[in-house]
């Protein structure tokens, strides 16, 4: 028997073609004859229009057409539907408010934003389409601007969307135990306000659509470089009032996700309707500018947070009240403010629970998913109170989170909450401990400091729970000559499905790896299918993949069985070769199985299971999540007269379940890790109080290079999920999860002498030197 393939660290197959510039993005697709658009948005955060004058524009050279909110007000307003959607279970036990917002997809009577779109130019080149921008001549109405999300929840204060009662765009509330009486009866209590910061994204790609309908079978053909191009297909069937068969959505290549690119947008309704509109096909392509202010964002919350504990650090109790900046537009309803709440607890074991969680409508970019999704928010308010906890308590931080942590013995561990499904919170396995065991005897606390110097150890944990449904599909095809097309509903965007699903069916099959071709983010390979977001792809389309591969397999054994004239029973199928038990016995390919028809006169069976075709199709439904875990440690040097930070050390030992592919998983810690690390020192999308985005160029807004980021001390454990055959769990988000917090309570151990606290990032140079000015123990 052949060495399974997964588990293997085999190298990406598709690399060499990405790294020899033979990707395949957007910008790649070859559209003869392509029109171009460019968006005008709006300059202000609130704003009525009172005119749009587009005389001027349509008579600029190469102009096609310009259309203004009213060219396109009888297509439905942008509502992502599933992402709003409330599960009914949940909706029945905590009855949650979910506020709709329709964006229209050029805005008619009002702005709510720096960067809405308000106008789209199409022309013969994108150039030409941005000189015409210049000749629309818009006319505004400044209102006035909300950017803090506790002022827009005010009496007083302006409402961003007329029909709706006030700014709150989402709310829920949960509660487990008796939290009031535990914080009453606690030896100590602590009481914090801590704030993730907005920051963005920022894909290497921005965001792109093209889009062709073909003239003789009239099907509308899109590419997206989408991370959901089911649910972007569905969208434009339903906008544009056609068949969901007569349109294709294929994600090409794409250059980074995070996330930001995991829902839908304006854009990509409006440039496949100009396809048929205009009869020609339609580009458009985001400028940096464009994705840095009018994209999506994420992050921004504030936690008022409380813990109680007993004399000896047990906790007894936390409460939370969270306020998340939403943006202009509710795009994704609980998504994000549930994730918070129930991954508040982290791995620790609390028994009485107070969170309440208001999603807040401000004139600034919509907030959607990023990396991590509401979980690196949480971590870094719970991480930070539990260091101040510590503190209150004379502890050793790490020894705090030891004596708090859920044991391995406790598994399957119920929390009190419920997920987002609306079932029992459940973690399905996982050694807590181990994690934390393993970070701390890899940290190593340098024995002096240098003069000036400061260095500081932070810990921080975390939970993920992983493999969100509601199902993906696999389909799998053996063709004529032995290869294997395996068709995915999810894309990639670095991921490297192609090489990490091909392991899983060459072992499900039983073939070898070079045979297998995979495709995914094509509706038309797999006409069914959700999507590459939530760390749900290797849970769910990789489990579907194993359960397709294993279809196939029994078929293609008993259709050999047939052709060699032996029980089932007796073949076995290794590298693509049917062998039987005994060693002088008949042998046939796989590709001789396939290419040949069945000979005459043999009975074919007649129970639907086994026919000839050797292919199927599996839809796989996750049972509950997957729980992910991880310990992160990190030893900081800060300069107390420059407030430069280098980290000296960085830590991470992280449960995935069973890896595929340790290459692949070393990867996307490593990728998470470096975006975690730029959100916590770099990274911040700064409004002024005009609602005027202060960042909108790389020139403002820092982005870290690999020269920031330092080498990682790695481990892992194993805990098989019970919750899917392969024993995986999601890990393509969790690197990014813990480096805020990790990072704060570092440099708030090197800072101890000063009194300093920290309370928010990013820890660039200049906030630290701010906070040790601003400290209670500050001698300079």
């Amino acid at each position: 028997m052949s060495t399974p393939w997964i588990g293997r660290p085999v190298p990406r197959v598709e690399d060499d073609r990405l790294l020899r510039g033979n990707g395949r993005y957007v910008d790649d697709i070859d559209l003869p004859g392509a029109a171009e658009a460019a968006v005008l948005r709006s300059p202000h955060a609130h704003a009525r229009i009172e005119s749009v004058d587009v005389t001027a524009a349509l008579e600029a050279p190469g102009v096609l057409a310009v259309w203004t909110g009213t060219d396109v007000a009888h297509l439905a307003p942008l509502l992502n539907k599933e992402e709003l959607r409330t599960p009914p279970r949940l909706a029945e036990l905590l009855d949650p408010r979910v506020a709709m917002t329709p964006m229209p997809l050029l805005a008619t009577d009002k702005v709510l934003y720096v960067g809405q779109p308000v106008a789209i130019v199409f022309a013969d080149s994108r150039y030409l389409a941005e000189d015409a921008l210049e000749l629309v001549d818009v006319r505004y109405a400044p209102l006035p601007v909300l950017v803090d999300p506790d002022r827009a929840l005010d009496d007083d204060a302006p409402l961003l969307h007329d029909d709706l009662p006030d700014n709150t765009a989402v709310a829920v509330a949960a509660q487990v135990g008796d939290p009031d009486a535990a914080f009453a009866a606690a030896h100590t209590v602590i009481s914090e306000e801590f704030q993730a910061h907005r920051y963005v994204a920022s894909p290497i790609e921005t965001r792109a659509v093209a889009a062709r309908t073909d003239p003789y079978s009239g099907e509308l053909t899109v590419w997206s470089n989408t991370q959901t191009p089911h649910r972007v297909r569905e969208s434009i069937a339903t906008t544009l009032g056609l068949d969901a068969e007569s349109v294709r959505v294929i994600a090409t290549d794409v250059g980074g996700g995070f996330g930001q690119k995991g829902i839908l947008y304006v854009e990509e309704m409006l440039i496949p309707y100009a396809a048929g509109k205009l009869g020609r096909p339609v580009v458009w392509r985001e400028d940096r500018n464009e994705n840095l202010t009018a994209a999506s964002h994420a992050r921004e919350q504030l936690h008022r947070i409380e813990l109680a504990a007993d004399a000896g650090g047990t906790i007894l109790a936390v409460r939370d009240r969270i306020t998340v900046n939403f943006g202009a537009y509710n795009m994704t309803g609980l998504v994000v403010p549930y994730n918070s709440l129930c991954h508040l607890l982290g791995p620790y074991r609390i028994p009485n629970v107070d969170i309440d969680v208001v999603g807040v409508l401000t004139n600034t970019a919509f907030a959607t998913p990023y990396r991590g999704a509401g979980r690196p928010e949480t971590v870094f308010a719970m991480e930070r109170a539990m260091d101040r906890l510590a503190a209150k308590l004379g502890m050793e931080p790490a020894e705090l989170r030891a004596r708090n942590l859920i044991g391995p013995g406790d598994m399957p561990y119920t929390t009190g909450l419920v997920d987002r499904s609306g079932n029992p919170q459940s973690y399905d396995s996982g050694d807590f401990p181990e994690l934390l065991r393993r970070a701390r005897a890899k940290v190593h606390r340098p024995a002096e400091e240098r003069e000036g110097k400061r260095v500081g150890v932070g810990y921080a944990m975390y939970i993920e729970a992983t493999g969100l449904g509601p199902f993906e599909t696999a389909r799998i095809d053996i063709a004529p000559s032995g290869r294997v097309k395996l068709a995915i509903g999810a894309p990639s965007q670095g991921q490297g499905h192609r090489t990490s699903m091909a392991q899983i069916a060459a072992d499900a099959l039983g073939v070898p790896l070079d045979v297998i071709d995979v495709v995914g983010g094509d509706t038309s390979a797999t006409p069914f299918g959700v999507g590459t977001i939530a760390s749900r792809a290797l849970v769910n389309a990789g489990n579907a993949t194993h359960r397709a591969g294993r279809l196939v397999r029994e078929k293609a054994l008993d259709a050999a069985a047939r052709r060699l004239d032996v029980p089932a029973v007796e073949l076995t199928l290794t590298d693509g070769v049917f062998t039987t038990k005994q060693p002088d016995g008949p042998t046939l390919t796989l590709a001789e199985l396939a290419g040949r028809a069945p000979l005459p006169g043999t009975p074919e069976p007649t129970d639907g299971r086994h026919g000839t075709e050797l292919s199927e199709t599996v839809h796989f439904r996750p049972p509950g999540f997957a729980v992910a875990s991880g310990a992160h440690a990190a030893v900081v040097e800060v300069d107390e007269r420059t407030g430069e930070l280098e980290i000296l050390q960085y830590v991470v030992v992280h449960d995935a379940g069973v890896i595929v592919n340790p290459l692949i998983a070393e990867g996307q810690v490593t990728g998470g890790i470096a975006q975690g690390i730029g959100g916590a020192l770099y990274e911040e999308m700064i409004y002024g109080p005009d609602g005027q985005p202060r960042t909108g160029t790389y020139m403002d807004y820092l982005v870290p290079t690999s020269s920031e980021i330092p080498d990682l001390d790695m481990d892992e454990i194993h805990s098989p999920s019970p919750m899917n055959d392969l024993g995986v769990k999601g890990l393509g988000e969790g690197g990014a999860i813990a480096p805020q917090a990790v990072l704060a309570n570092a440099v708030e151990d090197a800072l101890r002498p000063f009194g300093v606290v920290v309370r928010r990032g990013p820890l660039s140079p200049s906030r630290i030197r701010d906070l040790l000015r601003d400290a209670p123990a500050a001698t300079r």
